[in-house]
């Protein structure tokens, strides 16, 4: 320490000087958004970086006392500045890790915190005492204490009490156990070496230290003491809500449309379910160990219910060191996943899920589909071609229906990517995004009706006015019946006998489809339970290949794992017929190969059929496509 800056200090102290204290710069504070899920459980904020200060009264007694006792025992006495403690850092250096005080009080740190950077000059130090008088002046004790514990930095992107204690042990900081709280009192000397999260053991013993200092200032008892140290609290090395930060910058920029930029603290109330979205990351974090040696690198997971809400949204492996959004900004091929839409034309066109068709050679024009595994079935039904993903069928049939009323039907259902309309479309070459994957998909699971996906359920302000509250929106019918109820019973095919078996949920009425583009580059897992619908998407994002992961494997497992969490919380129920009697007119011209009228509506079922058994093994189904 400087002794010219502690003989100021002294004079001050002993009011031998008494100078004309500067007015107090103003103390400022950019607006915050936090998003909270459907439950109110915070998933995040945007905006600035500093939380409203903390209400001292709200918290334990022994959270404001662990941050006094190791950083400023001797805060509740000073005028902003510690003489004694002063004086002992001129007679001895501070050693690192003691707790014993320095000469820096919660009072200075915070004027630096608030007003001043930290360069190391006598004017600065000055000015920081400075500072530290006047706002002793002009603020209680606590809210001090409360301004500080909500500016200091606490590792891990974590500014202030609140926002650390969230991230390091998933809670608010009313709830703080005393040692999770000494824990926290301990980083603030050194956000690096003191994170619990990366530094566990310095962290434990530094909380010692302070529960030590604790004791000695008669914040706790030493039976309180024992007991804390005998406590194991749980760290969450990745914040727990860290897969929610895709979700929450999808719909940042929605808020801002709606209500501008914010100029007072805004709360967002959303539609994403927390402990679903934690299933699904924790799914698809098992999937991604589990197939590392098979080069899978990333994973995309879309979750949304009946009427369009997004319930789940998870863009990537790791936030953290990956912020790039792949649920939303990733057009990667849909592979075999697009033929629903395919099928979906011809049964609108006629053609029913027992209708005969032939897996042999095909050629469109100059470009001949081959199948994954070799040879040639002959002749089945239209429901074991989807089931076994047959490629030589699902080309013809896009050729015959034609291609470009293929492209009409996927842009009603919700695909807004371009859609390309050459003869390998059939097979998954248009590239698209796991969100309008979802939007598409959703209809197979409600009805057939068309919602639109969103995230955003209200916005207020902090102090509770509404700013923005969502309306029900129409939704439109966009597949009738017979064609609806044929493509769910032909999509059940594929998870009872056909290629997406890994995905089989017993007991649940599920229907889906599987997914891979050539050389594995790409792995889709796509399906629908009553109102429900799930999108997983798993690749690397140079667009290498993986080995042999197929749609089949890898995503149908996080699928099963994301749509199992989903299907405990409801009874088991039917996928919705939708109305009867909904016949979808052709959209283009017909094909003269197939029938010309659509097939009239019969009584549909109460419980669909069980489809047939498939006429060989369950094959994956990597479409053949061209380079790309």
């Amino acid at each position: 320490m400087n002794p010219a800056f502690a003989a100021v200090a002294l004079a001050l102290s002993l009011g031998q000087i008494t100078p004309q204290l500067p007015v107090l710069p103003p103390i400022t504070r950019e607006a915050q958004v936090t998003y909270v899920d459907r439950s109110g459980a915070v998933l995040g904020v945007r905006g600035g970086r500093y939380a409203p200060p903390v209400d001292i009264s709200k918290l334990p007694a022994y959270v404001p006392a662990a941050f006094v006792a190791i950083e400023d025992r001797r805060f509740y006495e000073h005028r902003g500045f510690d003489v004694i403690g002063i004086a002992r850092a001129l007679a001895s250096d501070v050693v690192d890790g003691r707790a014993a005080q320095g000469a820096s009080t919660i009072t200075q740190q915070l004027a630096r915190n608030l007003f001043l950077s930290s360069d190391k000059t006598m004017e600065r130090k000055a000015l920081e005492l400075v500072y530290a008088v006047e706002l002793e002046q002009s603020y209680s004790k606590p809210q001090i204490l409360g301004l500080y514990l909500s500016r200091i930095y606490f590792g891990g992107g974590a500014y202030g009490l609140e926002a650390a204690s969230r991230r390091y042990f998933n809670k608010p900081a009313a709830k703080l156990t005393l040692r999770e709280a000494a824990m926290l009192a301990s980083i603030p000397k050194s956000p690096t070496n003191y994170n619990p999260a990366t530094e566990p053991e310095h962290s434990m013993a530094r909380s010692r230290l302070v529960l030590d200092a604790m004791v000695d200032t008669g914040a706790i008892t030493d039976a309180q003491r024992k007991k804390a140290l005998a406590a194991k609290p749980r760290i969450w090395v990745k914040a727990a809500t860290a897969p929610a930060q895709y979700f929450i910058d999808w719909i940042d920029g929605q808020t801002r449309q709606l209500v501008g930029a914010p100029r007072q603290d805004l709360v967002v109330e959303t539609t994403l379910d927390l402990p679903l979205e934690t299933a699904a990351a924790q799914a698809a974090d098992a999937a991604l160990v589990r197939y590392r040696k098979q080069k899978v690198e990333q994973t995309a997971v879309v979750a949304v219910d009946g009427s369009g809400r997004v319930r789940v949204l998870i863009g990537g492996s790791d936030y953290i060191t990956s912020p790039y959004n792949r649920a939303v900004d990733a057009h990667r091929q849909a592979g075999s996943a697009w033929k629903p839409f395919v099928y979906l034309t011809a049964l609108e066109s006629g053609l029913t899920p027992d209708s005969l068709v032939t897996d042999e050679p095909v050629t469109i024009g100059r470009w001949t589909p081959s199948n994954y595994e070799p040879g040639y079935m002959g002749q089945i039904t239209l429901e074991q071609a989807l089931a076994l993903s047959v490629n030589t069928v699902a080309a013809r049939l896009a050729d015959q229906v034609g291609r470009d009323r293929v492209a009409i039907v996927a842009r009603r259902l919700g695909i807004g990517s371009p859609i390309n309309t050459d003869p390998a479309m059939a097979l998954g070459t248009t590239l698209v995004t796991p969100l309008e994957m979802a939007d598409a998909y959703s209809s197979f699971s409600n009805g057939g009706r068309h919602t639109g996906l969103y995230g955003i359920e209200r916005i207020r302000t902090a102090g509770g006015q509404v700013l923005y509250l969502r309306r029900g929106a129409a939704s439109a019918q966009v597949i009738g019946n017979p064609a609806l109820n044929d493509l769910d019973r032909m999509m059940r095919a594929v998870i009872t006998g056909g290629t997406g078996r890994g995905a089989a949920i017993p007991g649940y009425d599920i229907a889906g489809k599987t997914g891979t583009t050539s050389d594995y580059r790409d792995a889709w897992f796509c399906g629908v339970s009553a109102n429900f619908t799930v999108i997983v998407w798993m690749g690397r994002d140079d667009n290498t290949p993986m080995l042999r992961v197929t749609g089949g494997s890898a995503p149908a497992e996080v699928w099963r794992g994301v749509m199992g969490a989903a299907l405990k919380k409801s009874k088991p129920q039917p996928i919705p017929l939708g109305p009867p009697g909904m016949v979808r007119a052709p959209v283009a011209p017909p094909s003269e190969s197939l029938p010309q009228t659509p097939v009239p509506y019969t009584a549909l079922p109460s419980t669909p059929p069980p489809p047939p058994a498939p006429s060989r093994e369950p094959i994956d189904d990597t479409p053949s496509l061209p380079p790309h």
